[in-house]
């Protein structure tokens, strides 16, 4: 496995809220969606993407750029230009007052703005639930990515803007793809670029000892690995192999192990019907109960919650 393939099998949307946005100055929304991601593409015009924390970044025609949540930002024609709409959590749009706006700036399937011939156009693709973009990749990424269009060229981004309104069975599904390709296309555009500042998993790749460990690691999850097998198929010692994996990568190798089997298993989670029990033993846990108790202590919610994306109420203790 390629140092990005692991990263970039994590997107997986699932019914993303999609869509395009056209607008004629004066204008600015305010986004405060918690959304994990979201990417922002310019088709023309300008607009400048203000996040609460960080420098604000100029979009031009071709240029795109990705919004790492929960945290809040401003898109406007101006810097200094005030919100006159609020967007929320699932797309919900009214004024800062709460008034509704849903219906006022709608201009047609998945088009919302304040002129239907205005001059600056934006295509919206938003992650709506965390577990639709893996943590690494999140993590991997800066709070606001700006590539411009001299510097990336995607075939994908005339589709998106051509499928985004059409109202057709199936459709979510068709755009929710093409939104995980734009983005896996964008991250490697990113992590391309001479002044990458890549991260420490991917830079352990290219090392002789650590690369083979993780790649052993990605390949064969469900194998019973212990540090001293790994250590022994890398033909280094197991204390050698843990101090360089841990100083490369960041945390020990079990741990790794952990988190790429809780990925993979939060996918099969999601994309198959499998049983609880089948998608342990898929990854390398004794059972559905090993699974379970792995997922709660690391990601805080229990399998069932991630698969139906909701979080079930804490059961009531039991009188003595």
């Amino acid at each position: 496995m390629d140092a990005l393939a692991g990263l970039l099998d994590g997107p997986r949307a699932r019914g993303a809220f999609l869509l395009r946005m056209v607008m004629e100055p004066p204008w600015s929304v305010r986004i405060e969606d918690h959304a994990p991601l979201s990417l922002l593409c310019m088709t023309a015009g300008e607009a400048w993407i203000i996040p609460d924390t960080g420098d604000p970044v100029l979009l031009r025609p071709g240029d795109v750029a990705i919004a790492r949540g929960p945290d809040a930002y401003t898109t406007a024609d101006q810097l200094t230009r005030e919100p006159t709409a609020l967007i929320g959590p699932g797309g919900t749009c009214h004024t800062l007052q709460g008034e509704p706006l849903a219906q006022s700036m709608h201009l047609g399937v998945r088009s919302w703005g304040n002129d239907p011939e205005g001059s600056a156009t934006m295509l919206v693709g938003t992650y709506q639930m965390k577990g639709e973009v893996s943590g690494r990749l999140l993590d991997a990424l800066p709070m606001l990515l700006h590539l411009p269009a001299e510097v990336w060229n995607c075939p994908l981004m005339p589709v998106l803007d051509d499928e985004i309104s059409r109202d057709e069975p199936g459709q979510s599904v068709v755009l929710d793809r093409i939104l995980d390709l734009v983005l896996i296309a964008v991250v490697r555009s990113w992590f391309s670029r001479p002044d990458a500042e890549a991260p420490a998993w991917y830079l352990a790749m290219g090392d002789p000892v650590v690369g083979r460990a993780l790649r052993l690691l990605q390949d064969d999850p469900a194998h019973p690995w212990t540090v001293a097998s790994l250590a022994a198929k890398c033909g280094v010692s197991r204390a050698g192999l843990a101090r360089r994996f841990h100083e490369l990568v960041g945390e020990p190798p079990m741990a790794y192990l952990t988190d790429w089997r809780l990925a993979l298993a939060a996918d099969l989670l999601r994309e198959t019907d499998a049983t609880v029990e089948a998608v342990a033993r898929k990854v390398g846990y004794s059972g559905s109960f090993a699974l379970s108790a792995a997922f709660k202590r690391v990601r805080g919610i229990s399998p069932l919650e991630h698969r139906t994306g909701t979080v079930l109420p804490e059961r009531k203790q039991r009188s003595p």
